[in-house]
């Protein structure tokens, strides 16, 4: 591995020229920079850069492993660079590359895992990708859903940190609704134990319990069954949600309930009755108003004749 760890040669140029000017080449032309995560969750970094004949340095992703690095042309040809520990996420120096260079390494285990959730917080200064392995089939990016059908990959078009969520082993709860003689499957993807699902079809809204609190939970069902727009309740409160489309004519709802209680996802009709603040005004009959309008002229009539049996006792 035609590598050198440049640490004695920083010193000298710090000695030789002002900080200010100390550096090896300017950043890099990157056609291409991703991060490759394996069934085992292991991560590797890889950066494709474009042609050049002068230095140029390549910021690395924090984590990296610094036996790992390799760098060669795209004929597999290995190149000479050297490693700075300048910036907040290291660097190395390509010396001149006359071909596209490629440049990988391996990242140390980044990930945080509570019970079934891998949880993965990462960040670059340029845009980059994300790739995930064949048996991840959704993930939650800054808390957001995103069901990665056959792309199996996220870009981060403005660079910077990202928080990804994703399931270890995916957690499905399948229930079969019958609705006006048609059958569907509603599939519920959450850590959390649920019971009590109900359908109304009434009210167009199906319901559940769920018994523990901090938990995504993913509901996929065809978009028929309760139609856009939808709204979720949360023990009868308002809850935020995100909305993706699976595949044709199904749709995923998402959301991350904080206190225990039941669910409510409710369609259009639903909608309908739950927008409609007026409270029902309970009708009063003609007989009963001509009955109040009756006894409050006998009031009056009593007060009068009061007063004026006690002006003649005077």
């Amino acid at each position: 591995m035609n590598k050198i760890i440049i640490t004695s040669l920083m010193v000298l140029a710090l000695v030789i020229i002002p900080i200010a000017d100390a550096q090896f080449g300017p950043a890099a032309y990157q056609k291409l920079t991703q991060l490759i995560i394996d069934e085992s969750e292991n991560i590797q970094a890889k950066h494709v850069i474009g042609v050049s004949n002068s230095p140029v340095s390549v910021n690395l992703f924090e984590g990296v492993i610094l036996d790992s690095i390799t760098v060669t042309n795209e004929e597999g040809q290995e190149l000479e660079f050297g490693i700075t520990g300048m910036d907040e996420y290291g660097s190395i120096i390509i010396f001149s590359a006359e071909k596209n260079t490629i440049v990988k390494y391996n990242l140390e285990n980044m990930f945080r895992q509570s019970e079934n959730i891998l949880t993965l917080n990462i960040g670059y200064p340029k845009p980059f990708s994300i790739l995930f392995s064949e048996k991840t089939e959704l993930i939650f990016l800054n808390n957001n859903i995103i069901l990665l059908g056959d792309k199996k990959g996220i870009s981060i078009n403005s660079g910077g940190y990202v928080n990804v969520d994703y399931y270890s082993e995916i957690p499905k709860h399948i229930e079969e609704v019958i609705w006006e003689e048609n059958k569907f499957y509603i599939e519920i993807i959450t850590d959390s134990e649920i019971d009590e699902f109900n359908v109304d079809q009434e009210s167009k809204s199906i319901s559940f319990q769920i018994n523990e609190k901090n938990k995504f939970v993913t509901v996929t069902m065809e978009e028929e069954l309760l139609g856009d727009p939808y709204v979720i309740l949360l023990n009868d409160e308002k809850i935020v949600y995100t909305k993706s489309i699976s595949k044709e004519n199904y749709v995923s709802l998402s959301m991350k309930p904080q206190v225990v209680g039941e669910i409510i996802i409710g369609g259009s009709k639903y909608m309908d009755n739950l927008t409609n603040d007026t409270l029902p005004v309970e009708s009063i009959s003609n007989d009963y108003f001509i009955w109040l309008v009756f006894g409050g002229v006998l009031v009056i009539v009593v007060i009068v004749v009061i007063i004026i049996m006690r002006k003649i006792k005077k």
